[in-house]
């Protein structure tokens, strides 16, 4: 059986898209293949590697990718999903082969306040709440089929 390819979308592909790339990989492998991406790439933040990394999953040496190159490759994909606000969404292009759009509208660690370890602490949460996501999205499809 060929893997869904899917696109988990941010702005900056520095966290959330990041989390969700490796947990689909990590959960879903027999069914799926994710890559990520973003508008704007920055760099990995260092909470989001943290976070995983105390959830068993290293993602410190994964690259930081841009939208723009995926879709001048021609990629194609089952499923995009975006896991920004949705005004950011919409900067998405259109990929090749109408891939099923998802939208997951989930809160940036970028953009938390606090001392270390209160954003640390909410970047947990964001954390497991793009695992429950990601859990729910693998059920969904595979009680489809």
């Amino acid at each position: 059986m060929n893997k869904i390819k899917v696109l988990f979308l941010c702005v900056h592909n520095s966290a959330r898209s990041q989390m969700a790339e490796a947990y689909l990989n990590n959960m879903g492998s027999d069914m799926f293949y994710a890559e990520s991406a973003g508008f704007e790439p920055g760099q990995l933040n260092p909470l989001a590697v943290e976070v995983m990394k105390e959830d068993g999953i290293d993602i410190s040496n994964n690259s930081v990718d841009n939208v723009s190159d995926f879709f001048s490759e021609k990629r194609f994909y089952g499923y995009i999903i975006s896991v920004c606000d949705e005004s950011k969404a919409q900067k998405c292009p259109i990929f090749p082969g109408l891939p099923r759009r998802i939208h997951w509208d989930i809160a940036d660690p970028a953009g938390l306040e606090g001392t270390y370890e209160e954003k640390l602490e909410k970047t947990r949460q964001i954390r497991d709440i793009i695992k429950e996501k990601v859990k729910d999205f693998i059920k969904e499809l595979k009680d489809s089929q």
